[in-house]
């Protein structure tokens, strides 16, 4: 497996771009790439040339997280005014604006299995309550607090289990796209974990980076994964080896945001990574 770079963009915003994520294709578009950034815009992408479709700046502060439904057809973003909008992405614009807690929200997840044109719920995480990470996925919703796992059961709202292994905070979780017992997660000791989730063991440990793990996500076809650090680099995983082959350094500064885009559409190639950093750009990978 391999990454070759494709194209970057240079000042994509005109301030530091702090997350991302890929929106899904429809049966009327191809899959859309949306940055968000403390300039208070979110931007959406074309899928392979990076051209910009759509920008949108209903925020009147940064814009510190983003997060798309798997239907293609909302996102939502959250601004450091501790406010949450749900943006309908072909006609790009609001549809709902929620207050967050008295603090910024900077991780948000939409529920995979709410349909977004009856219901859509959020789950999110916020420096007033120290939570580093939250993620659902087959009922069940992680949260991280400075470097320990909580487990939750979402239908009965109930504890499961603790999950412990790295020394400091983590950054961002994922679950294996192809076996839902499997979640990572990469933290500022620069190591990535991946645990088994429902046996409540560590199963390995990754590392290659020089400084803090800031993002990273599973490939769709679950045979890798893609981290980004504030070294500046953006790493790829085998998970068969469970060892890093290959270091990308496009960037000129720390990587906030990595993303792999997901399958479907139609008239698109297979296989293409995004990253985005503080130094304003987006970088666009071809995976194989």
């Amino acid at each position: 497996m391999k990454l070759a770079g494709l194209r970057s963009i240079k000042n994509a915003h005109n301030e530091s771009v702090w997350a991302a994520t890929w929106v899904a294709a429809t049966t009327s578009r191809p899959a859309l790439f949306l940055t968000r950034s403390l300039d208070e815009s979110v931007k959406l992408w074309k899928s392979d040339e990076l051209n910009l479709e759509r920008t949108n700046t209903d925020h009147c502060l940064g814009v510190v997280a983003v997060a798309a439904h798997p239907s293609g057809v909302i996102a939502a973003s959250a601004s450091l005014a501790s406010f949450v909008r749900v943006l309908d992405v072909d006609i790009n614009a609001s549809t709902a604006t929620l207050e967050a807690p008295p603090s910024e929200l900077w991780q948000m997840q939409l529920d995979p299995k709410k349909d977004p044109s009856h219901q859509i719920r959020i789950a999110a995480r916020s420096l007033s309550c120290q939570l580093h990470g939250v993620l659902m996925g087959d009922d069940l919703l992680v949260a991280q607090c400075t470097a320990l796992f909580s487990v939750f059961d979402v239908a009965r709202a109930k504890f499961q289990h603790h999950l412990e292994g790295h020394f400091m905070p983590v950054c961002s979780l994922v679950y294996s796209p192809i076996n839902p017992r499997m979640l990572f997660s990469a933290s500022d000791d620069a190591h990535v974990h991946m645990y088994d989730a429902e046996g409540k063991s560590l199963v390995t440990a990754m590392s290659g980076h020089a400084g803090w793990v800031l993002s990273f996500d599973a490939s769709p076809d679950g045979a890798a994964i893609a981290t980004g650090s504030s070294d500046r680099t953006v790493m790829l995983c085998d998970l068969n080896m469970r060892a890093a082959v290959q270091t990308m350094s496009n960037h000129a500064d720390q990587v906030w945001g990595v993303a792999f885009r997901p399958p479907g559409g139609t008239g698109v190639r297979t296989g293409r990574l995004a990253s985005v950093s503080d130094d304003k750009s987006i970088s666009l990978y071809d995976y194989s």
